[in-house]
């Protein structure tokens, strides 16, 4: 920490060099000015000098880092920009996995888990446990590597275990030191959790500033804050604003490699060491609790705050706060037994339903649109929200000039609860299901549909192409081609332009002619140009499902390509083909059947073919060998939840590796289900029949051999 002596010579040498420019001699002391300056604003919130001055100070240090480049150091505040970063994203390992939190939701909760400590350390009952309680931050999780020092890595949480590398984009952020004194504690090689958020009234300036330069619109803090790790430009991430908050030291050895955590004995002395070197940690908003009815008053005194905190929190973390009982506790597979968090309820709010609007989907279904009073709910103003179809109108009996109860499940989708009938004044109107196209606005009217077993109205006949647009938003998604960087923004805007009218126009696009679009340019065009190229060698079952075929789904788009050689031999398939292949049903054939005999189809995948778009079965559309002598042969199984040590395509190959046939639905075909994160209706569905073998992923692995 700097005392008041050395703040007073920071302060002093800010205005020598503000009034008399720094020489050669003097570069180191002005680097060292800069970086007391960015903890006094990053760190601390208690800026000395104006953006202005520091703006000038930082000028004078690239000016004469350029004049002498042998002179940069890697702590130098000019390495915090990075100018090219390539977008690969390489995956990295932790040090140590980033495991989840177990949750818990009222008194109770804590109390058993305060007794599950107790009875995990071998204590009695009714001895007190010390807690550190800090926020539950809602933004993006990183880890940080610092090595004799200096940062070597910074990467996302990824699956726990395997994270992505954006070292450049994490030296953008002022609140991360780009080197720290960690030798002068012992340490050599330190690992560090942390989370990347923005102010919320930050988020509210960039949003203005976003919306004034006619560009989408940040949905909340964490989305911003997230996607501004993973951006492909590191200056985008400094223009976020992002800051880092650290609250945990994870990993740290000496020269001898022998952990010196130990030595700390407790959390808190960890985070206040990493304060004490220059991070930013939680202050004010932490808490040491003597036992866990402490813990209790705390987490309900920040529920009832959260709102005036200037970052989003949705609980607090409770942490065994002596190192020595954290180790006693030990691990999950999925979380640490010796810390848990307290989940804030969801917000809700009322407000007044004043209208609904009608959205198509890329198959015609028609989504009703409450438009409500803005109200402010868990951090963001809310005036939209989805109302699914006209059952749930129904269901709920929503009424226009109805009040209602809007809630933010999980701080993320709102969700109108109910409606208040004891509340109406007389003048409330009963909500009238469209029954022609809401959204064609040609002369030619379509009469909408429902499907028998479907609770969605569709059009059949799009007639104004607005369902186009909507399949071609969803072809180039991430579930779909997969076409990065092409949202739903360019979209929309090269469909108004009339450069795309359906999906084969997105391969035969001028490149030329978007660099000259306002707000493109060249570089933008390229980026472009190589999202889609890549997309063109995709496999084909990505290519099938992002047809927007009723009902066609990943998996039936995964099954019917393991049986073709090219997209087109669909073409001579008769129903009965398709419903030769298991998990294959009638509907399903029947649709695809529908769209492949339609000369309009066949002409546009013809087109996409001409200009590039794979249409042949690859190696990775073909069908997974499964072994007649592994240890699952002959036993169906399936995944479900959030796998932490492999991905879910992975996990497949190992058990067809093992003998085991890959399914994708709860029955009694089923014989193993492996259960990851956040299982779902899926384990207790599979817990009611009985007959499931239920497996963790660790006893997965263990079964295979794989450790």
């Amino acid at each position: 920490m700097y005392t008041p002596e050395s703040q007073q010579q920071y302060i002093d040498l800010s205005k020598k060099f503000l009034s008399l420019p720094a020489d050669v001699k003097d570069l180191g002391l002005l680097r060292d000015v800069l970086i007391f300056h960015e903890r006094k604003y990053y760190i601390e919130d208690n800026p000395l000098i104006s953006d202005f001055e520091y703006d000038q100070l930082y000028k004078q240090l690239v000016a004469l880092e350029e004049a002498h480049p042998d002179q940069i150091t890697p702590d130098s505040p000019t390495q915090r920009v990075s100018t090219d970063l390539s977008g690969d994203f390489p995956p990295v390992q932790h040090t140590v996995p980033m495991l989840s939190l177990d949750n818990s939701y009222n008194e109770d909760d804590l109390n058993d888990f305060d007794a599950a400590v107790k009875k995990l350390c071998g204590l009695p009952s009714d001895m007190d446990i010390e807690y550190c309680v800090e926020p539950k931050f809602d933004g993006g999780s990183i880890a940080l590597v610092y090595e004799n020092d200096v940062l070597v890595r910074a990467a996302t949480r990824g699956n726990g275990v395997m994270g992505e590398e954006m070292t450049p984009n994490a030296k953008t952020l002022p609140s991360i030191p780009l080197k720290a004194g960690f030798s002068s504690k012992g340490i050599i090689k330190a690992e560090l959790r942390g989370e990347a958020l923005i102010r919320k009234d930050n988020f509210d300036r960039i949003n203005k500033e976003r919306e004034k330069d006619g560009l989408t619109l940040f949905a909340n803090p964490r989305n911003a804050a997230t996607g501004g790790l993973r951006t492909k430009d590191a200056n985008e991430t400094r223009k976020r604003g992002l800051e880092a908050f650290i609250y945990q030291l994870a990993y740290a050895v000496d020269n001898n490699n022998t952990s010196v955590l130990p030595k700390l004995h407790s959390h808190i002395a960890g985070i206040d060491m990493l304060g004490e070197l220059g991070f930013k940690i939680p202050k004010d908003e932490k808490s040491l609790c003597r036992n866990i009815a402490e813990v209790h008053h705390f987490v309900k005194y920040w529920e009832n705050k959260r709102d005036t905190y200037p970052y989003e929190i949705d609980g607090m973390v409770v942490k065994v706060n002596d190192l020595v009982l954290q180790e006693k506790c030990g691990f999950t597979t999925h979380h640490p037994r010796w810390a848990i968090a307290f989940k804030f309820k969801a917000k809700q709010a009322t407000s007044k339903l004043i209208g609904v609007e009608y959205q198509v989907g890329k198959i015609g279904s028609i989504t009703p649109v409450a438009k409500i009073e803005p109200v402010y709910l868990a951090g963001v103003t809310v005036s939209s929200i989805s109302l699914h179809n006209e059952e749930f109108i129904t269901s709920k009996d929503l009424r226009l000039r109805d009040t209602v109860l809007v809630e933010r499940a999980g701080d993320v989708i709102p969700y109108i609860v109910k409606s208040f009938p004891e509340l109406r004044k007389g003048d409330e109107e009963v909500i009238k299901f469209p029954e022609f196209c809401p959204i064609n606005d040609t002369e030619q009217q379509v009469k909408l549909i429902k499907e028998e077993g479907e609770a969605a109205w569709r059009c059949p006949d799009c007639v104004c192409g607005a369902q186009n647009l909507q399949k071609m938003i969803f072809h180039v998604s991430k579930d779909a081609m997969d076409i990065d960087g092409f949202g739903k923004s360019y979209v929309e805007r090269f469909y108004d332009l009339c450069w795309i009218k359906d999906i084969s126009d997105i391969y035969r696009l001028d490149y030329e002619q978007i660099s000259g679009l306002e707000g493109f340019g060249k570089r933008s065009a390229e980026n472009i140009k190589k999202a889609i190229d890549k997309a063109k060698n995709n496999p084909i079952q990505r290519l099938l499902h992002s047809l927007s075929i009723h009902h066609l789904g990943k998996k039936a788009s995964k099954l019917i390509a393991e049986q073709i050689s090219h997209v087109l031999d669909l073409c001579e398939w008769p129903v009965e083909r398709y419903l030769e292949i298991k998990d294959i049903g009638p509907v399903v054939a029947e649709n695809v059947k529908a769209w492949f005999s339609d000369p309009a189809n066949i002409d546009m995948l013809r087109n996409m073919e001409s200009y590039g778009v794979n249409l042949s079965q690859t190696e990775e559309d073909k069908p997974l060998h499964v072994s007649e002598d592994g240890v699952f042969y002959g036993k169906t199984i399936l995944f479900t939840g959030t796998l932490q040590t492999m991905g879910r395509k992975e996990a497949e190959e190992m058990a067809a590796k093992a003998g085991a046939r890959n399914i994708s639905a709860i029955s009694s075909n089923l014989n193993i289900l492996v259960v990851g994160e956040k299982a779902g209706s899926k384990l207790k569905k599979a817990q009611d029949l009985g007959t499931v073998e239920i497996l963790t992923e660790e006893e997965f692995l263990e079964k295979i051999g794989k450790e």
